[in-house]
């Protein structure tokens, strides 16, 4: 579909934010210029926040995608959760958590970034990025899987350097898990609103009660 088809059916776009967290040189920028341009430029310096609007197709469906990539503050421990990050994750539908597969202190900031947040956050996908300096690898895979596993979300290795659909599927992916998790939250109210007619229509009317 042409962006031109898409704008046509502005009306029924669904949103979908994303916040995109992380430590200092994992790659969050490089990663989101990718998905959004296609292309990759290796060396981003900003000190603040950036927020993209894109327009894209996931699974035959209009979706305009809202993505804040965050930035620590320079002065604070990487290990340690930034204090923007509770507004991140307030404002997001999905959370792209990303560590540098060559940087522990990275992986050690995201476990302790999830294990700070409260337990009800929006869905979440766990990154490893620059799976092509794998001579320089410092986390395995598996211990991607076990912390993905804790986290119960989805996991994937990617370069943004060298992999274009992988991090566009990785996009793709959490936008499919938010969406999944607004059907179940509709459904569950509806549940219940049925529910409660269900109840009511099971007793017995007015003019089916005694009389004085």
């Amino acid at each position: 579909m042409t962006s031109r088809g898409i704008r046509r059916k502005k009306s029924s776009l669904s949103e979908v934010k994303i916040a995109v967290i992380g430590a200092h040189g994992v790659g969050k920028s490089a990663l989101t210029v990718r998905f959004l341009t296609k292309r990759y430029i290796g060396e981003y310096d900003h000190h603040s926040e950036n927020r993209y609007r894109h327009e894209a197709v996931v699974d035959n469906e209009p979706v305009l995608f809202e993505i804040l990539d965050t930035c620590p503050k320079a002065d604070e421990d990487e290990e340690q959760p930034t204090t923007n990050q509770t507004e991140a994750v307030q404002w997001a539908d999905g959370l792209l958590l990303v560590y540098s597969i060559t940087d522990r202190r990275s992986f050690n900031y995201i476990r302790r970034t999830r294990g700070n947040l409260q337990q009800e956050t929006p869905p979440v996908v766990l990154v490893g990025n620059k799976v092509d300096m794998i001579h320089g690898r410092q986390v395995s895979t598996e211990e991607g899987e076990i912390l993905a596993k804790d986290f119960e979300c989805k996991f994937s290795e990617v370069s943004a350097a060298e992999h274009v659909g992988q991090v566009a599927d990785t996009f793709h992916e959490l936008c499919r898990e938010v969406l999944a998790a607004r059907r179940k939250s509709k459904q569950s109210l509806l549940d219940r609103m049925l529910g409660g007619t269900r109840v009511y229509s099971r007793g017995k009317s007015d003019s089916a009660l005694p009389k004085d």
